[in-house]
């Protein structure tokens, strides 16, 4: 028989005793095929004890939903599944059955550790993370999540604030960059955060023209005359140094500067400053 919409709208909970990541994952990678559907995916995560289970176990219930899990510790996988059990909540084991299967016939031991595979390879997913983090936070999108950025950027248009973000954000930094705007007033957030992490892209005049026109001839756009109007675009630059100083912002000048040496001096700074396990653009490229 054939679902109701209400009855397909029951929350999916995603059960971890580590962060949940590989449990979202697989939820989400089979819920897209059903494009139709608003499915709800709600995940606990750092479940690692008995206490904690039951409190879930129960959660789940009093919400109607179903309960997912990704349990490497083979003890509480056994408690989560006994008490969805004894509940009456619908559980689906994605570690279960391949951990049984590996440590009963093939003799294998678990080290029982949650998180671990991300602990091994944490360099790359604090990649990933940066990377996404930048992506969602150019040219000012979601100001209010400013204070996360551990470097943030700011400067006139084609400053070159977004590829330097993302060039940063390789590297594992978190990067957001706010755009300055005659007339428009930046994000109250900006002046919020610490202006150690905030660095004002200063650019000459000449240079600032130069990739203006380059602009405007990639687009085939040449209608609009204020963009690449001396005087007004001085105006910009003299608009970016009066925010810049009134923040207390470092300001960098990047003039006729390769990006990377750019974000060498940026990431030195920042690192110097507060202390960091990441490496500069230099150490990463030898």
């Amino acid at each position: 028989m054939a679902k109701t919409s209400g009855q397909s709208k029951i929350p999916i909970y995603v059960i971890s005793g580590g962060k949940g990541i590989a449990g979202h994952t697989m939820v989400h990678s089979l819920i897209i095929q059903y494009p139709e559907e608003r499915l709800q995916v709600k995940v606990i995560p750092n479940i690692q004890n008995k206490q904690k289970i039951n409190e879930v176990v129960r959660k789940v219930k009093a919400a109607g939903g179903i309960l997912t899990h990704t349990m490497v510790n083979s003890g509480l996988r056994k408690i989560l599944v006994d008490a969805c059990h004894r509940e009456g909540v619908k559980e689906i084991d994605f570690m279960g059955d391949l951990a049984d299967y590996l440590e009963k016939e093939l003799g294998l031991k678990s080290a029982n550790v949650p998180g671990l595979y991300r602990r091994i390879n944490s360099q790359y997913f604090e990649r990933i993370e940066a990377i996404e983090y930048t992506m969602n936070h150019d040219d000012g999108i979601n100001p209010e999540r400013l204070s996360e950025a551990e470097i943030v950027l700011t400067g006139v248009s084609r400053s070159g604030k977004t590829p330097l973000s993302v060039y940063m954000s390789m590297f594992g930094w978190k990067v957001a960059n706010v755009p300055l705007i005659k007339g428009i007033e930046p994000p109250k957030q900006l002046f919020q955060i610490n202006p150690k992490r905030v660095f004002g892209l200063n650019i000459s005049l000449s240079h600032l023209m130069s990739l203006r026109h380059k602009r405007l001839l990639q687009m085939g756009n040449l209608a609009n005359p204020n963009y690449i109007d001396n005087a007004r675009v001085l105006e910009e630059i003299r608009y970016a140094n009066f925010i810049f100083n009134k923040g207390g912002f470092t300001i960098v000048n990047v003039t006729n500067k390769p990006i990377e040496t750019t974000a060498n001096e940026i990431i030195g700074l920042t690192s110097d400053r507060f202390g960091s396990l990441k490496g500069n653009v230099e150490d990463e490229l030898t």
